[in-house]
Order: structure tokens, then sequence, then C-alpha cells
């Protein structure tokens, strides 16, 4: 059962020769709902890169095989509980019972260091037309949606009747509104607002009730399709996934997942297939959620028994995966990449192994189909660099085996950007003298083969102004 209460309204690559191949494990099954998509990818060549732009220069990658260990996929889950239709003002909770409070654990004890997923200060919608975020005006929070379709971005301010409390999240729809969630003593209320003239309009869609103090609710990234919002509500022994916007009435409860989830990374584009990091038996590993199965799990990444393997980001267009595993150096977490359904070994590049910084992914290249080693990823890059703490991009394709470290425009909302096809990151940024912008990064150059390493930057750029994955469900999609 889940552990929260319902409370509706009536509104509605190859070896470089320097580590040895290791055997893999086999292919995985793949779900109907991707029947028909066999895609296959070519290898690309690892090759250096000379860039004017601060650079780390490429060394020896880490691979590491698929390990025959057995994963136990969890039973389905239950289907969505009903809610029955009622009069309008009348609210009516949904009492289930729920796990006894337990305190809630540190940080350093739910997950590694590099799995911490740093909440970008941005929101934007899957087809980058749309962003939300919280401005501040003094000492008072208000939602904000950006526009970032048009010739021009722009922002439009949605103050409710009161400022925003703290735990306040948004999120924007593909229609313009903006979900927000507003928690309140284990009660999370979920509203729409849009603007009306000089004025916010907010349709409320219910509240989700978590009695349980060890419980935590918070939104997972927008659905492809943006129609539709989800979120997570963790307890201390299982997971309870929630439709809360988009659903023909208020909040509808969708799946029991045993054990702690967190993440979540849409792997396809219709927001059927969902990932999720599982924490359970002591150890976290990445599973698929089918949506349209009523909740239907299956294991996804299994590097090694002993290892925590989670995913960071996937690209459906060319199937590539950004894994967070301590699988090649335990104890230790590092970020490593595969494809999905490949037969080769995850690997781990030293030059997105950084020590002392933290690198979170926060977008991939869109449209390159068959090509997941051409894609460039953007990541955000957090360290310390002459005695003070800063935030800067990074940009690193799979095939180039080199991290890019690039400067950020001033006022970049950290962590939040898209890609286009042809290679342009789009960077928000919101500055005192220009509240609603956004950078063009173009993305350097593929490296010629024949070009020298680079050497490592003494210090990052000033801001400027302005896998085979063993079981997988999604196996075969991507041949070699």
């Amino acid at each position: 059962m889940p552990a929260c209460a319902i409370e509706p309204t009536a509104a509605d690559g190859a070896n470089d020769g320097v580590n040895p191949e290791v055997p893999y494990g086999e292919n995985f099954e793949v779900p109907e709902a991707l029947y028909g998509r066999n895609l296959e990818v070519p290898q690309a060549p690892e090759v250096p890169d000379v860039s004017e732009v601060p650079e780390v220069a490429p060394e020896a990658a880490v691979e590491v095989p698929l390990e025959a260990a057995h994963v136990t996929p969890a039973a389905s889950a239950v289907p969505a509980a009903h809610v029955a239709h009622v009069a309008s003002t009348v609210p009516v909770a949904f009492t289930v019972p729920v796990t006894p409070a337990v305190p809630e654990r540190s940080r350093a004890e739910r997950t590694p260091p590099h799995a911490d997923r740093v909440i970008a200060d941005c929101v934007i919608t899957a087809d980058g037309a749309y962003a939300a975020r919280l401005a501040r005006s003094g000492d008072s929070w208000f939602p904000e949606r950006w526009t970032l379709d048009g010739p021009e971005p722009y922002a439009v301010p949605l103050p409710g009747n009161q400022p925003e409390e703290p735990g306040t999240q948004v999120q924007p729809m593909a229609d313009g509104r903006v979900l927000i969630r507003r928690p309140t003593d284990g009660r999370h209320a979920f509203s729409l607002l849009y603007p009306t003239g000089p004025d916010t309009g907010e349709l409320p869609l219910g509240a989700v009730e978590c009695p349980d103090e060890g419980t935590r609710l918070h939104l997972l990234p927008p659905a492809p399709c943006g129609r539709r919002a989800y979120a997570l509500a963790v307890g201390r022994w299982t997971t309870t996934l929630w439709l809360v916007a988009g659903g023909s009435f208020g909040p509808e409860h969708v799946a029991e997942i045993p054990g702690r989830c967190s993440g979540g990374v849409w792997l396809d584009r219709t927001g059927r297939m969902l990932a999720l990091d599982r924490e359970a038996g002591g150890r976290t590993k990445a599973i698929v959620v089918d949506l349209e199965r009523g909740g239907e799990v299956s294991p996804l990444l299994q590097i090694s028994a002993d290892s925590d393997d989670r995913l960071l980001l996937a690209d459906p267009d060319s199937g590539l995966l950004l894994i967070g595993s301590d699988a090649p150096s335990p104890g230790e977490a590092r970020l490593g990449w595969g494809v999905l359904g490949s037969t080769l070994p995850v690997r781990f590049p030293e030059s997105l192994h950084l020590p002392g910084h933290t690198l979170t992914p926060f977008a991939i290249q869109p449209g390159q189909v068959l090509l997941p080693e051409a894609c460039a990823v953007a990541l955000r890059i957090d360290g310390h660099y002459g005695g003070h703490f800063g935030t800067w991009v990074g940009v690193w394709r799979p095939a180039d085996r080199r991290l890019h470290q690039l400067a950020a425009p001033d006022g970049w909302l950290a962590g939040s950007g898209l890609w286009t096809p042809g290679g342009v990151l789009r960077l928000p940024y919101a500055t005192e003298a220009e509240p609603c912008g956004v950078a063009p990064l173009p993305a350097p150059p593929p490296a010629p083969v024949s070009a020298p390493p680079s050497p490592v930057p003494a210090q990052p750029p000033l801001a400027l102004r302005p896998i085979p994955l063993q079981q997988a469900p999604l196996g075969s999609l991507v041949t070699k």
C-alpha cells in the first residue's frame, strides 16, 4: 500500500589497448513497447582533440564488464488506486497504512559522493519550449515561467497571494502552465499556475498526504510528452510513484516499488519507460518502471553484484547512457558511459575523473541516431580553484575522450540547459541587467585524429558575461 494519502479536488567504444578486454554478460530482453527499434551503432574511433579552450588531456579508460550475477526483478506493482469523483469544494482524504516514522539518514549514508543529484536552478520542458524557476524579489520567492521557443526569451512572473515557502518545486508543462508543489506539514498540494493579465490564475489539482515523517516527496524530471507530471514519495521500505498532473482526476497512484528510489531518467520519447535508482539490500541498482503495465519493474543496470550502479542521463535517439558507479574503484564513485543494448563493456574514462570535483551531466545532444559516440554531453562542474568554490561547464564526447572546460555565462542558472541537434548548448542565465537570457555555447568541434593532447589547465575558466547492461529490459535496442 502507498505510504501517502490522496486529497483530490473537483478541478480537473572499442578497447584502446591499455586496458584488456574482459568477457561481458549476455544480452537482455526487450520490452514489447520498444520492439521494432533495431538500431545499429557503428563504432567511432577514439581520437585526441585540439581545441583552444582549456581541457583535460585523455588517459586510459577503465572498462568494466558485467558479471553474471542474478538480479531478481521486483514483482509487478499494484494497480493504480481508484478514486471516486467527489462534489466540488468537498475534499476527500483516503487513508492507507504507513510505515513507522524513522529518522532520515544523512546524505552521506544514502548515496556516494557522485550520486548526489544536484538540483538545477531552472527546469526545462523536454522540447525546450518553456522553463520554470523560483525567482527572488528581496527576501521573497515566486514562480517564474520562461518562454524559450520564440525569437527572444522572455519571463512571466507568476506570484501568488503570498511568497512561496522553502521546499516549493515548480515544473513547466508543454501548454505553458507551471505545476507547483507546496509542502506543508506532511501534505503536498499541487496546482497549475498560468498568467491572467496582471494576475496569476491557479487551478488546484489536489494533494498527497505523507503522514510518515520519514517519507520524502519530490517531482520527477519533466515527462517527454509535457502533458503529465510525476512525483516520487520515498518511504522507509517502499517508494510510491504518483501521477500528479495530467490525469483524469487529481493525483493518481501509479505504482508501489519495493525499496527506496531516487533519480529519474526517461528512456523513450513517449513517457512510458522510466528509469529509477533503487536502494535495496544495501546496494543501489538502476531499474525500469513500465508505466503502461501498472508500474511493472525490471532491472536495468547490474555492472557487478557489489557495486552501486546509477543511471544519470540517457538519450533515446542514440541510446547513449551516462552512468555513475563504484564498480571500477570500490568506495569511489566514477562517471562512465555505455550504449543501450550494446555488448561492449561500460567505460569509465579518466577524462571524467576529476578528484575533488563534482561532475553532473545535465544535457545530451539529441538527433544523433546511430551515433552515440558523436553526442556532445554537457556537464556541470563544481569544485575549488584559487581558494574559492566555483561552478562552470564541461563538454565531452565519447569519441574525443577528453573534457573541455568552458566558461559559463554570468548568472547561469547552474545545472540547466539544452542542446540543439546542431550542437549548440543553450544556457539560461539571469542577471540584474538581464533577468531573462539564453547564452548559446557552440560545442568544440570533434578533434582530428592527428591532434596532440593538450595540457591540463591550472584552473577552470572564469565566467564570461553575456553500457552493456545485463538483463536490461531495453536490450537489443542497439546492435553492433
